[in-house]
């Protein structure tokens, strides 16, 4: 039996609300004959008795059947705006999950918007455009009491309700491509303006807002183009929808007013009759009216049906023991997230717990690639990462997560204090958190800014420089002591201080039992491993014991000796690498 997906989960929880508006619907409806029914007692009988005790006691009742009406209409928009924010908690957590997931999976694929589109789901369910729909059964038997009144005014009402019927449907075909379009469109202007609004130092920088203004302001002059025009045909189509029931109040009066003439009906039901009228056509009119939310809500549920396919849930997975830092890369083979370019081919290699592997090469060789898959954001195309003897993708996510450190290239922090970020946004333990700064180094640093650990570092830590920012993200990747550890260019951004912290941050690790793995350009952190790893064109060139394949040389031979490669400047001259 095929799982049931989130969305499925959450729409089918709000059916059984959907019952129970049904039921207000139901009762709301049959209110709405109070006024024709009064109208009628008033003209047919209280003009021509002219008895002022039944226009008071039909008044009396009138009012308390509108009463419970106002009431009915409280609780079913009530129960429905309830039941909006239960069908929101249930899908919340999960969509989240799938857009951070086919974020990873999918790069470039704009799953973000996805967490607007239950937005537009959750609106539509709980807003007039679905009242529209419940009141629709309605129709018909409004219809049918007007013929009832006389087949002439049930005639009138019918065609106009056909008329204003297929006038929404017009609409429907006249702009829902269109509509589509232009959200599409929206949803890439308003990427792109937030991705390059990202590197707003380097557009200043670099007098680029000209060019990527312009790049922006044709994409927006796309969307705004493509909803104007829907705009003008859905205004033309409410335009003549207008005039068709302002027409229909014309002709079903004048109908009654003529069959009065021929002693056919009484007055009471000619207006009766144009009130009935107005209730058959008022729900096809709000289905004109709302029709925007219809396919807007119509797209975001085929966008979130869409997500759920393609991004499987993670699956339930036994709870494996705390390793003990043991790396085991087999044969890994890996494309990047959706293209077919190949990054890595057959890297193989194993380190035990205290070990510390340095990955070099030069750009473009993998190593970037390797370590988004030694710490599980990427998943091999064949081969396997072992930690422990059991390949990353049989671990629990998040009980991984507590035993991994990762520090990557591009540190990215968040708005929050400095102490939130290195505990990982979790119930942090203060201790572990001091801990953490001391043994990465960071813990003078932070002392002196004007908060402490409690200092507010803004939107993606801007308010930190880059160097401080390394800092605190490398805190943040020895939280918790964790086994694993993988640093991405950790001295980047450093100073002379930042670094000698980082090599004693390493050094703390190795002593630790924990194994780490760093990728670095500069020569003056491989003297800390003890262990290198050389990638090149995503293949294996060299791996083994850093003694064995550094060494420094001198620039003679550095310019005529084969069988070895260059990588960096160590104290003793250039250091060169043993090719395999």
């Amino acid at each position: 039996m095929k799982e049931q997906s989130p969305l499925g989960i959450a729409l089918k929880k709000f059916r059984s609300v959907l019952g129970t508006t049904v039921v207000f619907s139901f009762f709301i409806n049959l209110l709405m004959f109070v006024g024709p029914l009064y109208m009628l007692q008033v003209y047919d009988r209280v003009l021509n008795s002219e008895n002022e005790t039944t226009l008071l006691m039909l008044t009396v009742i009138a009012c308390g059947m509108l009463v419970i009406y106002g009431i009915l209409e409280f609780l079913r928009s009530r129960t429905l705006v309830r039941s909006g924010i239960q069908f929101d908690e249930v899908l919340a957590s999960p969509l989240f999950h799938r857009v951070l997931k086919g974020t990873l999976q999918m790069p470039g694929s704009n799953t973000t918007f996805a967490l607007s589109d239950i937005d537009k789901l959750r609106e539509f369910l709980t807003g007039n455009g679905l009242l529209a729909i419940l009141d629709a059964p309605w129709v018909p038997i409004f219809l049918v009491v007007c013929f009832i009144f006389h087949p002439l005014l049930g005639v009138i009402a019918t065609i106009g309700a056909v008329i204003i019927f297929f006038l929404a449907l017009l609409n429907e075909l006249s702009t829902s491509k269109t509509l589509g379009e232009a959200g599409n469109a929206s949803q890439m202007a308003n990427h792109f303006a937030t991705t390059t609004l990202q590197n707003a130092e380097v557009i200043k920088a670099l007098g680029m807002e000209r060019p990527l203004r312009a790049m922006w302001q044709q994409k927006h002059r796309a969307m705004l183009t493509l909803q104007a025009r829907a705009s003008d045909r859905a205004g033309a189509v409410m335009s003549v929808s207008k005039f068709v029931r302002m027409s229909l109040q014309v002709f079903i009066l004048g109908a009654g007013a003529y069959l009065v003439l021929l002693n056919e009906i009484t007055p009471g039901i000619m207006i009766a009759a144009s009130i009935m009228m107005g209730r058959a056509l008022a729900p096809v009119e709000q289905a004109v009216g709302h029709w925007k939310q219809v396919v807007a809500a119509r797209s975001a549920y085929a966008r979130l049906t869409s997500l759920f396919s393609k991004v499987a849930e993670d699956k339930e997975k036994t709870e494996l023991p705390k390793p003990e830092g043991e790396i085991a890369v087999e044969n890994l083979v890996s494309v990047i997230p959706g293209t077919r370019n190949t990054v890595l081919n057959g890297v193989s290699f194993s380190l035990v717990p205290g070990d510390v592997l340095a990955v070099i090469g030069p750009s473009g060789a993998g190593k970037t690639s390797l370590v988004r898959h030694l710490v599980g954001v990427w998943s091999p195309i064949s081969g396997s990462v072992r930690l422990d003897g059991s390949e990353l993708a049989h671990w629990n996510p998040e009980s991984l997560a507590e035993h991994i450190g990762y520090l990557p290239q591009d540190v990215e922090l968040f708005s929050g204090s400095i102490s939130d970020n290195i505990a990982r946004f979790q119930e942090g333990d203060d201790e572990l958190v001091v801990e953490a700064a001391q043994r990465s180094g960071v813990h003078d640093l932070i002392q002196e800014l004007p908060d402490g650990y409690n200092t507010q570092i803004g939107e993606g830590g801007r308010q930190l420089s880059g160097g401080q920012r390394q800092r605190v993200g490398l805190a943040r990747a020895m939280y918790k002591r964790p086994r694993l550890v993988v640093l991405d260019e950790p001295n980047s951004n450093l100073d002379s201080v930042g670094e000698e912290a980082l090599k004693g941050a390493i050094e703390s690790l190795r002593e630790d039992g924990s194994t780490v793995i760093f990728v670095s350009h500069k020569a003056n952190l491989l003297a800390l491993s003890n262990k290198v790893l050389v990638l090149n064109k995503g293949r294996v060139q060299a791996f083994g014991p850093t003694q064995q394949l550094m060494r420094p040389t001198s620039s003679v031979e550095g310019s005529t000796q084969t069988g070895s490669t260059q990588i960096g400047q160590g104290e003793s001259g250039p250091l060169k690498i043993q090719n395999a």
